[in-house]
This record gives C-alpha cells, sequence and structure tokens, in this order.
C-alpha cells in the first residue's frame, strides 16, 4: 500500500510542478510580447498562449494545493463539532466534492474529444486546435478527482483527512 501512496503523491508532486512550469510560461510569453512591441515586431496570439498556460496551470494545480491545505475550507463547524460528527462531515463534503470533481473530468473529457473530433479551432490569431489547451484541463481535473477520491478513501478507512494544515489553521488567529 506504501507503494500506491507514494506513486499518488508523485504525481501530485509532479501535477503541482508542472503548474508552476506554465506559470513561468506565462512569464516567458509576456516578457516575449514585450520585447515584440518594443521592436516593432508582432507576436500573433500571445495572449491566447497565455490564456492557455494560467488555465494548464490552475487545473494542475488543484490537486498539489488540495494537498497542501491551500483550499479554502471552511473548518470553523468541523472545529466545533465532536471527533465522531467530524469524520461524517468530512466524509461527506468529500463524497460531494468527489462526485462533482469525477463529474466535471467526464465532461472535460467529453469537450476535448468533441473538439478534436471536429476539428475545432481558436477564434484568436493564433488558430490552434482547442483539444491541446483543453488537454491540460483534462489532466487536471482527472487528477484533481483522483486527489479527492484518495482523500474520502482515507477518511473512511482512517477518519481523517490527508491534507497539510496550512499556516492559517496552525496559527489559530495569532
Amino acid at each position: 500500500m506504501s507503494a500506491v501512496r507514494t506513486f499518488l503523491d508523485r504525481i501530485y508532486f509532479a501535477s503541482g510542478v508542472v503548474a508552476a512550469l506554465f506559470l513561468i510560461a506565462i512569464l516567458a510569453l509576456i516578457v516575449i510580447q514585450m520585447v515584440a512591441r518594443w521592436t516593432g515586431e508582432v507576436f500573433p496570439g500571445a495572449p491566447d498562449y497565455a490564456g492557455y498556460c494560467m488555465a494548464a496551470a490552475s487545473f494542475f494545480a488543484f490537486a498539489y494545493a488540495l494537498n497542501h491545505g491551500a483550499h479554502i475550507r471552511v473548518s470553523i463547524l468541523l472545529n466545533a463539532v465532536g471527533k465522531k460528527s467530524r469524520r461524517w462531515l468530512e466524509a461527506w463534503c468529500f463524497t460531494i466534492a468527489t462526485a462533482l470533481a469525477w463529474h466535471f473530468a467526464y465532461y472535460a473529457i467529453k469537450a476535448t474529444y468533441w473538439s478534436w473530433k471536429f476539428n475545432d479551432i481558436s477564434q484568436g490569431q493564433d488558430a490552434s486546435p482547442l483539444w491541446i489547451p483543453q488537454l491540460s484541463m483534462v489532466i487536471g481535473s482527472v487528477i484533481f478527482a483522483i486527489a479527492l477520491t484518495d482523500h474520502l478513501v482515507h477518511v473512511f478507512v482512517t477518519g481523517d483527512h490527508r491534507i497539510q494544515a496550512d499556516v492559517v489553521d496552525e496559527s489559530h488567529g495569532e
């Protein structure tokens, strides 16, 4: 079982690294576009590519952010109830989140498939096939759904999630 845990943790970490690389790509695109403007050149489609990179960075960051407590969680109620009630509330929350994540992943896959099937292209200057940037949405949403499923199973088995406490939870309002 520890091999599965190690594998999943590596996937979540790799997803966070890919998100960071897409953020660096956004920076590079902005700098290239600025240099192109200063030199009188044109970089067609740069804003579109930056948008694709922003979407990719967001979707790839979901699972990594979840595991590091960076998602917004309203824990006032969870901290106010007993251990048994907390376990059931956590299970309920992770069940809803997992169902929604898999539902989104299904439709992301379906939309990407149809974009590929119809050879749908962007309406910007780049005229890129849309299935290429949509693929990052598919991969990121599937990894996020896996992460939520992982936490849901962990709640059912151990009674607690695996989300690392963030700085706000650790500070206790101090």
